[in-house]
């Protein structure tokens, strides 16, 4: 593809894919040239790196989050939705939470998402840096919850460029680990179910969390709000 019929919105939603199917690792400039039909210099006339190629795509994953309207539901069920969204978008894109520590990212996407965050904590009654510690607290336990999905991406990726089968080397890796859980009698309890697998949890771990923390801020409302009931 020409440079001139080039966007730099192809070039950000290309780079995304190739984000995804190869991770932070796998992008440069001459593999996403390739995924364009075109040569590496000729993505430089729209993005100036690798960095700021992957800010733009960092940032314009945030705005597949739904905001929900703050006039038509509470703010416990806003808040949940976009706890939700933010899972569901950190686990479509596991590179992503890879980005969190080797860049400082922002843009309008985020800055969006961010803003209506402190507007649905705003809304429940938390004031200045209660909103943001109650935002703080359901972000990190959001990427918390994603980080299995990033770390399988990255280490199946891993185990391909050393050579030999991704998944027969994991199952190598899983009999060994297995040996080791069997020495510790809840560890071994659990070797038939879908938590003793790599990166995994429970069935509605994520949801069954969230609600507990979210219920968790509401509480804190509610004696905040019978305290000064009682004044």
């Amino acid at each position: 593809m020409p440079r001139e019929k080039m966007t730099k919105e192809q070039i950000v939603r290309t780079a995304i894919e190739l984000l995804d199917d190869e991770g932070l690792e796998g992008l440069n400039m001459r593999a996403l040239g390739k995924r364009l039909g075109t040569v590496a210099t000729a993505v430089y006339w729209h993005v100036k790196n690798k960095d700021d190629l992957v800010l733009l795509a960092g940032d314009h994953v945030w705005d597949e989050i739904r905001l929900p309207d703050l006039d038509a539901v509470d703010w416990r069920t806003a808040a949940a939705s976009m706890a939700t969204g933010l899972h569901a978008m950190l686990t479509r894109h596991p590179w992503l939470t890879q980005a969190f520590s080797s860049y400082v990212l922002y843009g309008p996407g985020k800055a969006r998402h961010d803003d209506h965050i402190l507007a649905v904590y705003e809304k429940a009654g938390f004031v200045g840096e209660e909103a943001d510690q109650a935002a703080a607290a359901v972000f990190t336990y959001v990427l918390g919850s994603a980080l299995g999905v990033s770390a399988v991406a990255s280490l199946t990726r891993r185990l391909a460029r050393d050579g030999g089968d991704p998944q027969e080397l994991m199952q190598h890796t899983m009999a060994k680990a297995v040996e080791v859980a069997m020495q510790f009698p809840r560890l071994r309890a659990r070797l038939e179910t879908p938590a003793a697998q790599y990166g995994a949890a429970p069935d509605e771990t994520f949801e069954r969390g969230l609600r507990a923390l979210l219920g968790g801020l509401e509480e804190q409302l509610r004696v905040r709000s019978g305290a000064r009931s009682a004044e």
